[in-house]
């Protein structure tokens, strides 16, 4: 299916500038591969590094939810046949209601750490985006096209249009952006040790 719409899309496109006029304005294309300019952009270590430090503290939250939930339902399981069924229920209700509970707080935390990354990463996408933009206007460039992301409808290209070494370039000559921005912030329930 998607090999058919990118034919499709690249059949229009280039019925589009065989159809255009002679006298119509030159579309000047060009193309970066994002994949290679983030793995290479200045501050992309500093950030993954931040992200590291800052997960810890939330990975250790959920491996404590989980080692407590796993120790109250072994305590069930080995318990559940000498119990009467009235307190096999309460225990049994006990242990689900654990369950979501750290299944709700499993993902709240994945959403607090996805947006945290989210934020580290946001002025290295400025910072690129920014030189892009500045390239585009200085050489008179109609379109950028990204071959690098997972929706690219881009299946083949001249390598004379590839701007990403001209991005990185910039980019490296550029100051890092400052991606540490923020305090570290601990997990909701997790206390530090008293020095």
């Amino acid at each position: 299916m998607r090999s058919i719409l990118r034919a499709a899309i690249v059949a229009v496109t280039s019925l589009a500038f065989a159809a255009a006029p002679a006298h119509a304005q030159v579309v000047k294309l060009g193309y970066i591969n994002s994949a290679q300019l983030l793995a290479q952009a200045p501050g992309r270590a500093e950030a993954e590094a931040q992200f590291d430090k800052e997960v810890v503290a939330y990975r250790a939250q959920l491996q404590r939810m989980n080692d407590s939930l796993n120790a109250l339902a072994a305590a069930f399981d080995k318990d559940a046949p000498s119990l009467d069924s009235a307190t096999r229920n309460r225990r049994g209700t006990v242990v689900r209601t654990r369950e979501a509970e750290y299944q709700s707080r499993a993902r709240a935390l994945d959403s607090t750490m996805q947006t945290r990354q989210a934020e580290l990463v946001r002025p290295i996408m400025d910072q690129v985006q920014k030189v892009i933009e500045t390239i585009r206007g200085e050489d008179g460039y109609s379109m950028i096209l990204d071959v690098g992301s997972q929706t690219s409808v881009v299946v083949a290209a001249d390598k004379k249009l590839d701007l990403t070494d001209k991005v990185l370039a910039r980019l490296k000559a550029m100051p890092a952006p400052n991606v540490t921005g923020g305090p570290v912030r601990a997990p909701a329930g997790v206390t530090r040790p008293k020095k």
